[in-house]
């Protein structure tokens, strides 16, 4: 019996290992954002935490020293927070980008895949047009020797 050969086995292994690095470099790409927002969410915690402390000084009995300092805290907290910011969209943007490239990999994966499978179903077609003309063959042969 015959066996299948798809000619461009080679082209389709090259694709599901673009895909594999593909899919690691998305991964590498997400984890990165999720550990900025980790690091936003935490200056964003510590400025919260500041900004109860100055309410909490301003409510009690005044201490001009620790207020002023308190309030400069808060305002290195923004800006970190601001730029923190930046980073997390910076990040969310890599991965945007990283998720089109999978895409187009993947795209490009299924499409070598569907490629090979109507190679295979011509060539379980082409079998079995073989089969039915030996059998075709097979059975005039019987017949004309009757």
């Amino acid at each position: 019996m015959a066996k299948f050969v798809y000619r461009m086995q080679n082209i389709l292994n090259l694709k599901e290992n673009l895909e594999k690095q593909q899919k690691a470099a998305f991964t590498v790409a997400n984890n990165r954002l999720m550990k900025e927002q980790d690091k936003l969410q935490e200056l964003m915690l510590r400025q919260a935490s500041y900004e109860n402390e100055l309410d909490r000084l301003l409510k009690g009995r005044l201490d001009l020293k620790r207020i002023a300092h308190c309030r400069n805290s808060i305002d290195a907290m923004k800006s970190l927070v601001r730029d923190q910011m930046i980073v997390v969209h910076q990040a969310q943007k890599k991965v945007d980008e990283e998720r089109k490239k999978l895409d187009e990999v993947m795209k490009d994966r299924k499409t070598h895949e569907k490629l090979k499978e109507k190679a295979f179903d011509e060539f379980k077609e082409d079998l079995n047009h073989q089969e039915m003309k030996e059998i075709d063959e097979l059975v005039s042969f019987t017949h004309s020797k009757n």
